[in-house]
């Protein structure tokens, strides 16, 4: 076996390769570096198809490469202290909403959260706003039965970019790392949220105490 051979034996173990791999980014890097190998090749022995081939995946592996390793980029960023969804305007349809509009009601099957783009939206049950740039609807992915905990109305007319959880699961199977971090993104407004409720709630008057 002479080194061109060895060129080309080197391309197709990491075409296997890069197949058998379970997280995106790595299997990106190395599909790139089957192609780069197979172009080597094809033009080490004259085969225009061979490169043709490649040279068309490189760019396409590329755009894929880059977009996953922004994704984890600005999740982390997200998730280490930087609250902004803006990521998320990457992903998803933007909608219309009319005022009075309900989006969907507590209790009711959930199957996608809403990054507010425009416009002002309303929790019933909490009495809460949600304005433009905040998300909502994320914690019904995370509640037994996929259940909403709360019921969403628009209040005033504006859009919201719809993500459905489905697109959250493709994107965590496909890259772990983006999983962890949404995760902990999610975790962490939790605790905002539950710390906010103990620092508005009322402690109850004592049992037979007067309450002036």
């Amino acid at each position: 076996m002479n080194w061109v051979e060895a060129i080309g034996y080197l391309g197709t173990a990491l075409t296997v390769a890069s197949t058998a791999m379970g997280t995106m980014i790595p299997l990106r890097i190395v599909a790139l570096c089957a192609s780069c190998a197979v172009i080597t090749y094809g033009f080490l022995i004259g085969s225009v198809p061979v490169m043709l081939t490649e040279a068309i995946q490189i760019p396409f592996n590329a755009w894929r490469l880059y977009e996953m390793i922004r994704l984890v980029r600005d999740t982390e960023k997200a998730a280490s202290g930087d609250l902004s969804l803006d990521w998320l305007k990457s992903f998803g349809t933007s909608r219309r909403f009319r005022a009075g509009e309900v989006l969907f009601l507590k209790d009711d099957p959930a199957h996608e959260m809403y990054l507010i783009e425009s416009g002002r939206f309303r929790i019933a049950e909490h009495g809460l706003d949600v304005r433009p740039g905040q998300i909502v609807g994320e914690l019904g992915m995370l509640s037994p039965g996929n259940r909403r905990t709360g019921s969403l109305a628009c209040v005033e007319a504006g859009s919201a970019r719809c993500l459905s959880y489905s697109e959250v699961k493709q994107l965590y199977y496909q890259n772990p790392e983006f999983g962890f971090y949404f995760l902990k993104l999610t975790s962490e407004r939790l605790f905002q949220s539950a710390a906010e409720t103990a620092g508005t709630a009322r402690p109850a008057a004592p049992v037979g105490s007067d309450v002036l």
